[in-house]
């Protein structure tokens, strides 16, 4: 009997390429274009390359894309205080078909004799025996000028052993936010989206049963206002950036009737006098700090509103996010290679196992040893195997994608892609920020 067992181990190099091998460069370029037009148009191209040109043709839909146009402030930046608040509670989900927790998750005996005394039953902890109940913590976000009455979606995890809580109940659970206050209440039926089936020693799950929603479950009891009538107000800005903050304080000045910057007052000041300020500033590459005019201190909505629809042109930097698990990579359009040569090359591991038997007295001119024994061991032969799969030059202004495009006539996978972007980086040879998932 033969057994096989192989494992493969991925090598890139990464080298810069210098101007002295700029045309080197551009001739390998042309031909790895036309080596992967007619590799596309191939029938037997292998599945790794299926891989990578699947990636090119989602890059391929970013690069073909028009210039990114201006974008709404509202979708930039929030005004600070304006926020969400976490909520978050204790409480019993009940009605459970025997998948709640055991006896020897104390604080749920504990919390089920607790509410029977609250109701005026009197009831030992250690007496409770009810498998139908489970412990739960409960979570919400309770969004800003939230008012009484409303409703929020909230969130309930086991906190005990339940198998699960598919069908249960949440009893009345007041959620409160860091500073103790209760702000919601929150109850209703769970639902989990898995199931947890056990029957006959043999058991089947799908997706995670001990966690769920409550679709609109708490009901706002506290209102929460923030203030809006100061002096002045700060936005802050999803993705801190100094040209988009400058571009914010340039488009607010230009709406609420400032100058621009770098433009002249609209009114000339008299003479003596200060010129007057623009009311917006960029304070850091994440704020933006705004002086109300005296037209809006008795309307905060009405500025609110008018700030909300101002169209900025936001700047970003050039960044590539690859995920390692899945071998995602998604490139902007901005981000750039320097030139460069690609080896990629993959070393293929096998060992072959063989068994060999000693059987001592085995023999027929040998009398029979009692005390001897059959052993079968194995020997290894291994063997190692290297695929060249050629090297690649780009040139300078390459993008990603025609990198994806040049990697799939090595026949790299996606996977690979990742690990040559990864060398690209400590090489010098991207120039863009690489976010690994």
């Amino acid at each position: 009997m033969t057994t096989t067992s192989t494992a493969t181990s991925t090598s890139t190099a990464t080298a810069t390429a210098t101007s002295t091998t700029t045309a080197t460069a551009t001739s390998t370029s042309t031909s790895t274009a036309t080596a992967t037009a007619t590799a596309t148009a191939s029938l037997t191209s292998t599945a790794a390359r299926c891989g990578v040109l699947a990636a090119v043709a989602l890059l391929a839909l970013g690069a073909a894309a028009p210039a990114r146009a201006a974008v709404r402030l509202k979708e930039l930046a929030d005004v600070q205080g304006v926020r969400e608040n976490e909520l978050f509670g204790y409480g019993l989900v009940v009605g459970l078909a025997g998948t709640g927790d055991t006896e020897r998750v104390l604080f749920t005996q504990q919390s089920v004799a607790g509410m029977l005394g609250r109701l005026g039953v009197r009831v030992d902890a250690k007496e409770v025996r009810a498998r139908n109940v489970a412990a739960v913590m409960v979570t919400a976000r309770l969004p800003a000028f939230s008012r009484p009455g409303q409703h929020l979606d909230v969130t309930v995890g086991s906190l005990g052993n339940a198998r699960s809580l598919a069908g249960g109940m949440l009893l009345l659970t007041p959620l409160a936010a860091a500073d103790g206050q209760v702000y919601a209440v929150a109850q209703g039926p769970v639902q989990t989206g898995g199931y947890d089936v056990f029957a006959a020693g043999s058991s089947l799950s799908k997706n995670t049963p001990t966690s769920g929603r409550v679709p609109a479950g708490a009901s706002i009891e506290r209102a929460v206002t923030p203030a809006l009538s100061g002096p002045t107000l700060v936005l802050g800005l999803h993705h801190p950036d100094f040209t988009t903050a400058h571009r914010i304080a340039a488009a607010v000045n230009g709406s609420l009737g400032g100058a621009k910057s770098g433009a002249a007052p609209a009114e000339p000041a008299p003479a003596g006098a200060a010129p007057p300020q623009p009311p917006a500033r960029a304070l850091d590459p994440a704020a933006v700090e705004i002086t109300v005019p005296e037209r809006f201190k008795d309307d905060p909505v009405a500025l609110m509103a008018q700030l909300e629809v101002i169209e900025v042109d936001a700047d970003e930097r050039a960044k590539v996010v690859v995920s390692e698990r899945t071998g995602t990579v998604v490139a902007g359009e901005r981000v750039r290679i320097r030139p460069v040569a690609i080896s990629h090359g993959g070393l293929q591991v096998s060992v072959t196992v063989q068994p060999l038997v000693s059987q001592p007295g085995a023999s027929f001119s040998q009398a029979p040893n009692p005390n001897a024994r059959t052993v079968v061991s194995q020997a290894g032969t291994p063997a190692a195997t290297e695929e060249s799969r050629g090297t690649i030059a780009l040139p300078a202004t390459t993008t990603v994608q025609e990198l994806a495009k040049a990697l799939s006539t090595l026949g790299a996978s996606a996977r690979d892609l990742v690990s040559i972007l990864q060398a690209m980086k400590a090489a010098g040879a991207l120039d863009a920020d690489l976010e690994v998932i």
